[in-house]
């Protein structure tokens, strides 16, 4: 494996200015990811503030025991007991089959980073990933994508799920997953892996009862080797160790949604869009209903002191709310304004990896944790990958494709130029020619018939259609001989789109990790976590 840099601008353009750190993107963080000093500066901040590290370690540990485990695991949790330990997280969804490529480079990029700060810091510095099971929407977690002719296509999880459960409460049912993954795996074409493939994956749903279960199981076994820890944070245990969290955001619930308001302004006067919808009254907390399996999102009524449903599904006075806090904390959960804000409260957290869109809507959280009475975590932009296999390259290097344009836009410029090429253009104005001798001969008959006999005119322009739509017919049919004829060529161009810039975007946000396991072993993710990257804002494209 070789890794090539390459500028690319990120998905937004508040993330691009984030990447280069320009002047003004300093207003709306606590510190500059890319300079080393800050790093020193947070590790003495988080000195200062007090964390429920044992007990965190005990929950971590309780929660990945039925996960694949190792000595850097059992390594991790040790030092995160140590009282001058801190860590660098984030989080993603979990999605089926660990969902696009994007999850498994977070990991990878947590990992790293971890590695990297420890080595130049001489603290304890724990790699640690935050599955975001509370979350509900379960069509963002249930799919991959498989490659056919036409391109990538969306192959979803068969068994269907009509409420708002959170994903830790989605449960799998193993026979139904195993002949699924099964189609999955046989869809790749049979390799020297796929058996080994095969019976990973029936060992991971042997395992699993839940997405959340098959999610971290299938990561533990890929990293496990790098001491990587894993929260849940739909966890009913974890939520104990929250609830003094959560009466201080209820406590305050007004003015972390005037803190975001007041942030947003600014930034919109600067030109930024909104990245978080939040109303004037939002609570910013989710009530969950768990006998409905209903996460229900609660806004403040300031003016009767209580929280209500969205639609008026529940309503809690303000002591309600508090007491269900601290005696029930698993019926309540965080939405995007808070969860950064919890997170922080229980990690002594030295960074955050965030993607592009994370890095937008935390912009906009400054004002929050100031009202906390803490600092944002340098946010470091996770590791933007793309895998570049060696037949690709061959062929990009065969169509002189340049690979940064084609990681920018695809090739639709670069086929149509080609069709332009190829196309016969002596047929193109032999057909042009003869349809418009055509209209130009029964426009005369229509004249004449108009005269002599009206009643057939519906009828003589019926047939002038059907004539035009035969020429068309036969139009048609020369040009798909003409692709067909080309139909090799073509197809480099169609492979090359639907490996590096598939659907019109990155190739991180559809693919998944499956694939390239397939094709080359389970070892794939463990070499790829091996390579020395840099986060240096550089898009990385791996040679494979």
């Amino acid at each position: 494996m070789e890794i090539v840099n390459l500028f690319l601008p990120a998905t937004n353009r508040f993330a691009t200015d984030y990447y280069a750190q320009t002047p003004e993107m300093q207003e709306y963080f606590h510190y500059n990811y890319k300079r080393p000093e800050e790093y020193e500066e947070r590790v003495k901040e988080l000195t200062g503030r007090s964390f429920m590290r044992n007990e965190l370690a005990d929950h971590i540990q309780s929660f990945m025991q039925h996960y694949p485990g190792s000595n850097e695991v059992d390594e991790s949790l040790a030092k995160l007991r140590k009282n001058n330990s801190v860590v660098v997280i984030g989080g993603q969804q979990a999605g089926i089959l660990t969902g696009p490529l994007y999850s498994i480079h977070k990991v990878i990029s947590i990992i790293a980073f971890a590695k990297e700060k420890e080595k130049e810091l001489g603290v304890p510095v724990v790699p640690i990933f935050w599955i975001a099971g509370e979350d509900h929407d379960y069509m963002e977690v249930n799919h991959v994508y498989l490659e056919d002719d036409q391109g990538l296509q969306k192959c979803v999880y068969p068994e269907k799920i009509h409420d708002k459960r959170m994903v830790s409460d989605c449960l799998l049912d193993r026979n139904t997953c195993l002949s699924w993954v099964r189609e999955i795996i046989e869809s790749f074409g049979e390799t020297e892996y796929t058996n080994e493939l095969l019976a990973f994956s029936e060992n991971a749903i042997k395992h699993s009862q839940s997405f959340v279960d098959f999610f971290a199981f299938i990561t533990m076994e890929l990293f496990k080797k790098h001491g990587l820890l894993l929260v849940d944070s739909g966890n009913k245990q974890l939520r104990s160790m929250e609830k003094d969290f959560f009466i201080q955001q209820i406590h305050d619930a007004e003015g972390i949604t005037a803190a975001v308001k007041n942030q947003q302004t600014i930034l919109q006067n600067a030109g930024f869009n909104q990245a978080i919808e939040i109303t004037a009254n939002a609570a910013n907390l989710f009530y969950y209903d768990e006998e409905n399996y209903e996460r229900v999102l609660l806004e403040y009524d300031v003016t009767a002191n209580t929280f209500v449903g969205k639609n008026g599904l529940v309503s809690f006075t303000k002591d309600e709310l508090l007491r269900m806090a601290s005696e029930s904390p698993e019926k309540l959960s965080n939405n995007v304004v808070t969860r950064p804000v919890m997170q922080e409260l229980l990690f002594p957290t030295l960074a955050f990896i965030a993607g592009p869109g994370e890095i937008s809507y935390w912009a906009e959280l400054k004002k929050v944790f100031e009202g906390f009475g803490m600092k944002m975590p340098p946010i470091v932009p996770r590791l933007n990958i793309t895998l570049l296999e060696r037949d690709v390259e061959s062929e990009l290097t065969e169509l002189q494709l340049d690979l940064l344009k084609v990681l920018q836009s695809g090739v639709t410029d670069e086929r149509t130029s080609y069709l332009d090429s190829i196309k016969d253009k002596s047929f193109e104005l032999l057909f042009h020619e003869t349809k418009e001798m055509l209209t130009e001969q029964y426009l005369r008959i229509e004249e004449k018939t108009e005269q002599e006999y009206r009643g057939l005119v519906p009828l003589l322009k019926k047939n002038k259609d059907i004539l035009l739509k035969q020429i068309q017919f036969m139009e048609g049919k020369l040009e798909e001989a003409v692709l067909q004829k080309h139909g090799v060529m073509l197809e480099k161009y169609r492979r090359i789109e639907t490996s590096l810039r598939p659907s019109d975007g990155p190739q991180e946000r559809t693919w998944n990790i499956y694939y390239f396991l397939n094709k080359y072993g389970l070892n794939f993710v463990d070499d790829l976590t091996k390579l020395p990257f840099e986060f240096d804002g550089n898009h990385k494209v791996v040679k494979l």
